[in-house]
């Protein structure tokens, strides 16, 4: 296992912040559900450098029949980005790979041995669909691994499908899945169900990352509240530790 952040222990500001490089957000301008535009991106970046965050790997949906992201479509939205940080004079490093829904666009990406953006070197950051299970998660993570990719699932504890069988977290990472839980469901701001679930994969030490996934500056208000609030602390001891 390796670690894409270093524990902290306290930003300048005061707060807890866990990591000072998120491996999942949406602060790309314009290309799916997280930011608008670069005015927000901007705001974002500068809140989360208010925590302590001063690395970020934007990671925008490729979903097949929504969000139909390409690497030149998220370069370019980089690009600009990158360009607006240099004219504003905000020292953040920013770089991008993508969140995969793991759908049969995906697995087309697989076959005909398409590149795929990466978190880092050779690991993926993917997510299952909200509302159906996935058939067979073994043969998923199969394809993924003797591909050459190290899967990434993000945020398991928001698929309420799961919750009844918590099993399925440790069946998951077993079957060679690093998992990732949102800071945000620890702080109660998807729901009870979702909180106990990802209190349960940190607890059992089943978790490789934490990130944001931030999208929004609701988002972003919530995670600052969290950390003035001490929540993210609670959990410390049982976070994934650098290596």
């Amino acid at each position: 296992m390796f670690s894409l952040f270093s524990k902290k222990e306290q930003t300048e500001s005061g707060f807890y912040f866990p990591f000072s490089k998120d491996i999942h957000s949406h602060i790309l301008p314009g290309i799916d559900d997280g930011s608008p535009d670069v005015e927000t991106s901007i705001a974002l970046i500068k809140g989360l450098m208010e925590l302590g965050v001063n690395k970020s790997v934007a990671t925008p949906h490729i979903i097949s029949d929504l969000y139909r992201n390409t690497p030149a479509t998220i370069d370019a939205a980089l690009m600009k980005l990158k360009t607006a940080l240099q004219r504003e004079e905000i020292q953040f490093e920013l770089s991008a790979a993508a969140e995969y829904m793991l759908d049969e666009g995906f697995f087309n990406l697989l076959e005909t041995d398409s590149p795929l953006l990466c978190v880092e070197g050779k690991t993926i950051l993917t997510e299952f669909s909200y509302n159906v299970i996935p058939d067979n998660p073994r043969e998923i993570s199969f394809k993924i691994i003797t591909n050459g990719y190290t899967p990434i699932l993000a945020h398991p504890e928001r698929y309420a499908y799961f919750h009844s069988n918590y099993q399925s977290y440790h069946l998951l990472q077993d079957l060679g899945f690093l998992l990732q839980v949102n800071l945000l469901s620890l702080t109660g701001y998807y729901g009870p169900a979702v909180t106990k679930a990802a209190r349960y994969i940190i607890r059992n030490r089943l978790a490789s990352f934490t990130a944001t996934d931030l999208h929004h500056p609701k988002h972003l208000a919530a995670l600052q509240d969290a950390a003035q609030k001490g929540i993210f602390r609670e959990m410390e001891e049982f976070m994934p530790a650098a290596m």
